[in-house]
């Protein structure tokens, strides 16, 4: 457990760069990352190097006992190279050709900067993949940010290649994608062009395929440099990437399986005002944390996806260290936020903590972005916390050393999501929005869950919430049956079983292909519009009575409980929420979209079925239980009190207590 630093030395004179290794030191910095968009440095001319620089700030960070994170700089390629070879600019959904003037400006899928991207890896391996410092490698730098789907001519070539690769014929293409549908049938692979530009909105599994495709493409992408690099450094140099939680446009369980641990990049203050839209209701209570803290709950959501991408521990390779420049209101950040937000990251399975960024940038986009220290050098609040974080080290330290146990595992996959995302059917039916409800209710209840794929080993759990299984074939639910029938509870929400795995509706009774499995089947659906809601009567303690948003009229199967029922028109007297006994475990299916006290209320009924025990966690409080202890975080202006069994605990604002149980 480690903690770094971001740095840009060649944007400072070399006259500082010993006193800012010293310094880092200071502050308990042992890491530092340096070199991600300094391809123009390293390589001014094609084939023309200069490593002067970057060997004398290796040497100068390793005389401070600093190890460094080397990144392939390939995120950002140099105005000669765009010059030469324009092609390689990225094509837009409207079909437009993107400039050279600013980061990420590249197709993946191009020929032309594989070749490039390949060179300047092997220069960077070769010179410093056996160097003693060099601890490991960050490849690019946040797949998918700004730009994540390109339409160029070679991305259409490589769609059609990579069709026929899934296909092989193109009867088995028109029939799983329903071609047959505004007469959309195809005779030759040529003819299939990206969806963008067409005139009404497009087949939406030729939508969902080239999503799946431009996915593949940047994890295709990354194993070109996976591969170039393995070839060359020491097996003792690891090999990451840092994503961007929110980001939702590359399936991030296959950008992970090859690469040594997982990293994401986190700020708090930005994604509370830029997410929050997209992950809550517009009606829920969000409770008043302290302005300049961010969202727990939203933060928390992240960091539990990326443990659940390699289920392992992960890096935070970029964590805010102050005021952004990318949000609403890019807010001040006081003292003490910067120790929250590290004793969170730590905790929730991270294993370094990498901040962003040293020292405030003078030029660029990130004039406004704030660092460790100011433009001039001075200490910015930030480098006071990581002195208190220093003297807590061994607390910290003691506490990460017990397990980090989830009983719990709530299914996300991407597929699903894009699916869904297309097509809604409904103003703000949000697959993420569904997972974070019950990501929620479990936080509520003092309950660690992970976020997980379904191809994951289910073993490990005694209850999986599966609020959507939109897009479900037989391996799937083979997957979830056997979890069940092992002693698992299992939870299906609304929309479950609706389509294939191509996008296509099932021509069953829903769920479909899961409707066995849930003991149940779906005799109406209704999209509910804003202040329209359904009254339902439960056995579950602590219901709300209202259905609103989504609702499905369930005819439960010979054998199935109903564990809530609605009570008026149009759904009245038919089941909402149902129960199966399944092998040794148990199927419930939720045929409403909760509100969270709703969710709140199913995962503590699943949960005392598996004798799972809980906590009532005040709002504003975050708990995370680790052994015996759980640390507790008050991300408000105010006192706030816990009541575990008979004992009451204050927690003092933006501050943290460690309980043990």
């Amino acid at each position: 457990m480690r903690l770094g630093i971001c740095f840009y030395p060649e944007h400072w004179s070399s006259e500082r760069w010993q006193l800012d290794a010293q310094q880092m030191r200071a502050a308990g910095i042992s890491i530092v990352r340096i070199a991600e968009f300094a391809w123009s440095q390293m390589e001014p001319q094609q084939g023309t190097y200069n490593w002067n620089w970057l060997d004398n700030v290796i040497e100068v960070l390793a005389s401070e006992d600093h190890k460094i994170v080397l990144c392939t700089p390939t995120a950002a390629p140099p105005a000669w190279l765009i010059h030469q070879h324009p092609e390689i600019l990225p094509v837009d959904e409207e079909g437009r050709r993107r400039r050279f003037g600013s980061r990420r400006h590249y197709c993946p899928n191009n020929p032309t900067f594989h070749t490039y991207t390949e060179s300047i890896t092997r220069a960077m391996a070769e010179r410093y993949g056996n160097h003693p410092s060099v601890i490991g490698w960050q490849i690019d730098n946040e797949f998918g940010c700004y730009f994540a789907r390109c339409y160029c001519d070679t991305c259409t070539t490589q769609f059609q290649s990579w069709l026929q690769a899934k296909y092989s014929n193109l009867e088995t293409l028109n029939r799983s994608w329903g071609t047959v549908f505004w007469s959309q049938t195809y005779d030759d692979w040529k003819q299939i062009e990206p969806h963008n530009l067409t005139v009404a909105e497009p087949n939406p599994s030729h939508v969902l395929d080239y999503y799946r495709f431009a996915s593949d493409s940047w994890t295709a992408y990354q194993q070109l440099q996976i591969d170039t690099l393995r070839e060359i450094i020491s097996p003792q140099q690891f090999i990451t990437h840092n994503i961007i939680g929110s980001q939702t446009t590359i399936d991030y369980y296959d950008l992970a399986c090859n690469l040594d641990f997982i990293a994401w990049d986190s700020y708090p203050t930005g994604y509370a005002e830029t997410e929050s839209q997209n992950l809550y209701a517009a009606d829920d209570m969000i409770p008043a944390y302290a302005y300049d803290l961010g969202d727990p709950q939203l933060t928390g959501f992240f960091h539990t996806i990326t443990r659940g991408l390699k289920q392992a521990p992960y890096w935070i390779m970029e964590q805010q260290t102050g005021a952004i420049n990318w949000s609403t209101y890019n807010t001040g950040v006081r003292s003490g936020a910067l120790r929250l937000w590290t004793w969170q990251a730590l905790v929730s399975g991270a294993e370094s903590v990498v901040y962003f960024r040293w020292r405030a940038s003078r030029f660029g986009l990130e004039q406004h972005h704030a660092g460790l220290r100011h433009h001039d050098g001075s200490a910015n609040t930030g480098y006071d916390d990581l002195l208190t974080i220093r003297t807590e080290w061994q607390q910290l330290e003691d506490f990460v050393a017990l397990p980090l146990q989830a009983s719990i595992g709530i299914l996300l996959d991407y597929s699903t999501l894009w699916a869904i995302e297309m097509q809604p059917h409904g103003k703000d039916f949000s697959y993420l929005r569904h997972l974070f409800v019950f990501y929620r209710a479990c936080k509520r209840l003092g309950l660690e869950p992970d976020i997980i794929s379904p191809w994951t080993d289910l073993s490990r759990y005694q209850i999986l919430l599966a609020p959507s299984v939109f897009l479900a074939d037989e391996a799937l639910m083979q997957k979830l049956d056997d979890f069940a029938t092992q002693g698992g509870s299992l939870m299906l929400g609304v929309r479950s079983g609706f389509k294939d795995t191509c996008n296509v509706v099932t021509d069953q009774q829903l769920p479909g292909i899961l409707s066995e499995l849930a003991g149940v089947t779906v005799a109406q659906w209704h999209a509910l519009p804003p202040g329209v809601c359904y009254a339902i009567q439960s056995v579950i303690p602590d219901f709300p009575a209202e259905a609103t948003f989504w609702a499905e009229a369930l005819e439960p199967a010979l054998g199935t409980n109903t564990l809530a029922n609605y009570s008026t028109v149009p759904f009245n007297r038919r089941a909402a929420i149902t129960q199966k006994s399944h092998g040794k475990g148990q199927v419930l299916y939720c045929g409403i979209y909760p509100q969270l006290e709703q969710a709140e209320a199913l995962v503590r009924h699943l949960a005392a079925e598996q004798n799972i025990p809980i906590l009532e966690i005040p709002a504003g409080l975050m708990v995370i239980r680790r052994g015996d202890k759980l640390l507790v975080l008050n991300f408000t202006e105010e006192l706030l009190t816990l009541m575990i069994g008979s004992s009451t605990h204050r927690v003092p604002a933006r501050d943290l207590l460690i309980l043990t149980e």
